[in-house]
């Protein structure tokens, strides 16, 4: 069984045909991380999320957070759930730590830019 995938790693976008059969053969990639790309997504896909939460005391109500590796697919909602209740107070620092270990999954959230 082969299934049809476009590659979102570069923005070369190559057409991926992963033959599920066959140990999950790669084709169509003209780079070595669509490869990894294809089989993973057949495999264990993940994402990075990127979000933001509330704050107090800084220039706007919002400050974006991102997670720090990538988390598993079937995982986002859980998360995105977990950020409603976060509420963060001014100052911080691209890269603090907003949640850690999320989920038991050594993922980390982090801001992705200071504020005042």
């Amino acid at each position: 069984m082969k299934k049809e995938l476009i590659c979102i790693v570069c923005p070369m976008g190559c057409h991926l045909e992963v033959d599920i059969d066959n140990d999950y053969a790669v084709t169509g990639n003209q780079c070595k991380r669509g490869e990894v790309y294809g089989k993973k997504e057949l495999t264990n896909p993940t994402r990075t999320i990127t979000s933001t939460v509330r704050i107090k005391g800084g220039i706007y109500n919002r400050i974006p957070v991102k997670t720090d590796k990538e988390i598993s697919k079937k995982s986002i909602f859980e998360v995105m759930k977990l950020l409603e209740g976060v509420e963060l107070i001014a100052p911080v620092k691209v890269g603090d730590v907003v949640l850690e270990n999320i989920l038991d999954t050594d993922v980390n959230i982090v801001t992705t830019r200071s504020m005042k």
